[in-house]
Order: C-alpha cells, then structure tokens, then sequence
C-alpha cells in the first residue's frame, strides 16, 4: 500500500494558531513541514493520522539562525540547507556542516527541517547526535509558554519525544565556549543513506587538556544518542591519541548495537570505535586553531 489513509490538512500562518488546532484536534493531528519522514510512513500506513497541520507559513517566525557570544539560537523551522550553508555557524560548530553534507541529498535538504528531524526521533537520525554531542537545549512552546529541556532528555525512544499535547518545538539553544572544536563521522551503504553508524565528538581545551566533551552516537541505540561513559573518561585527560582510542573503546562499548541488514553488532561496534576516535581527533584540531 501507498497511499495514505483519508486524512484532513489545516494551514497554520502563525504560532498561536498552529498551537490552537494542536490543542484543539489533539492526537489526531501531527505537523508537517518538510514531510520527508512523515509522509513516507503514511503512505506506508505505518502512520495515521486524522488531521495534517502545515506549519511551512511559519518559517518567517521560526526559520532562523542567530549567533551571539555565549549561545546559538536556531529556529525549528530552519531548513536543512540553511545549516549546510551558514559560515558563521560552521566556523562556531564544524559539527553542523559536517553533519549537513551528509544527510540525504539536495531535494531533502532543502525542504526537510531540523524540527522535523528531531521530532521524527528516528533511531538513525543524524541531527540528533549532532545536539547531543553539543548539549542543546529544545525549548517546547505551548499555550502556557516556553519550557526548556535538555536535548539529552528529549527523546523517550524510538519514535517518541517529550512534546505533549497542544506543543511544538519552537528552537534549539546551543551553548558557546571558547577553545572549542568539533567535528561529525558517519558510514552509511550509498550517498545520502541512514548511517550504518555515525558520531560526532565536541572538545574544549586549555592548554591541550580537555575541559569539556561531548559525544553523539546515532544507529547504534546509545542511550539519549550519547556516549556519557566515554565522555567522563576524557573529561581531565591530555587530548592525546591514546585518550582517544580508549574513550573510541569504552563508546563502542557502551553502546547496543541492533543487527540488521546494515550489518551486524560487531561490525557495527568496530565502526563505532573508529569513528569516534575520528571525530575526536579532528575536534581537537580544530580547537587547537587560531580563531
């Protein structure tokens, strides 16, 4: 099957009202912006939904991307080939367009958005390693206002996010320290794929010693898309090949692997340990750059 059950759309031109139908038609109605994932899942009937509600008129209000001295704000509506082509956000997060040159191909990247990507809480979904390693925070908006709450606490599980009902996630925050690198690994079978196995590591350091990290891991069904083991490990230590690969183990380790027709757990283990060791390697390079 094909072809999605009989459903109704609404067109929300402002915030509020798409809040209002959210609260008004309840779990029967899902958002839609890009629709790459969404749309898919219903023609497939593995979704179903009364009520579709475009929020695409909102990209004036929530499509943006602002830098300031100790944060990055980035609206949920901002699309894939927004972040991919921002030079101010790649100089502060690498992370970002390393990630973005890799997801999908151009005809999802310019319609896909980074809402719609965290919302979808797919296991594999590479954005949500991405603010994991970075420590975002999603701010959820709903007829009471703003809440904040971590990105490492915004998935539940597969499919399954904290929004509730009659909210939406309005923008990621993410915070700014000096000294800082980062960078994103990934292996899928083709161009454009779900990854096989993917990571992406974020370094502070003074004096080549590391004060903060931080550690996503997606396709590998790491808890909260995170590393926290590896990350403790590194947190104190010289930034040195050998804290590295050990961090790169105590990952690969940690994590829980799924076999499938992507590949099995070891395999899929051995490419978590050589990515991370990549990402953490090209991470501190480039916080050991001149700004």
């Amino acid at each position: 099957m094909q072809v999605p059950a009989p459903f109704e759309y609404e067109r929300a031109t402002t915030v509020d009202q798409a809040i209002g139908l959210l609260e008004r038609l309840g779990s029967s109605a899902r958002l839609v912006a890009g629709g790459h994932s969404l749309l898919p899942m219903m023609k497939l009937r593995l979704a179903n939904f009364e009520y579709l509600i475009d929020i695409n008129p909102l990209h004036g209000e929530l499509g943006y991307i602002r830098l300031g001295p100790d944060e990055v704000r980035i609206g949920a509506l901002t699309r894939h080939r927004e972040l991919l082509e921002s030079d101010e956000l790649a100089a502060a997060f690498p992370i970002f367009r390393d990630a973005e040159r890799v997801i999908a191909d151009p005809v999802v990247r310019n319609r896909g958005t980074l809402g719609g990507s965290l919302c979808q809480a797919d296991p594999s979904e590479d954005l949500s390693a991405v603010f994991a390693a970075v420590r975002a925070t999603a701010v959820i908006r709903g007829q009471d206002g703003d809440r904040e709450v971590p990105v490492r606490e915004f998935h539940l599980g597969p499919y399954e996010t904290v929004i509730g009902p009659g909210e939406l996630l309005a923008e990621i925050r993410v915070p700014v320290h000096p000294n800082a690198g980062s960078a994103y690994e990934k292996v899928a079978r083709r161009v454009g794929d779900w990854p096989i196995a993917a990571a992406g590591a974020v370094l502070q350091l003074k004096k080549r010693t590391i004060q903060r990290a931080g550690i996503g891991l997606t396709a590998v069904a790491a808890e909260h898309f995170v590393a926290a083991e590896a990350e403790d490990f590194l947190r104190g230590k010289p930034a040195t090949e050998e804290n590295f690969s050990k961090a790169a183990k105590i990952a690969a380790e940690h994590c829980r692997p799924i076999p499938d027709q992507r590949g099995p757990e070891d395999y899929k283990r051995h490419l978590v340990a050589e990515l991370t060791a990549r990402a953490l390697r090209r991470a501190a390079a480039r916080a050991s750059k001149p700004k």
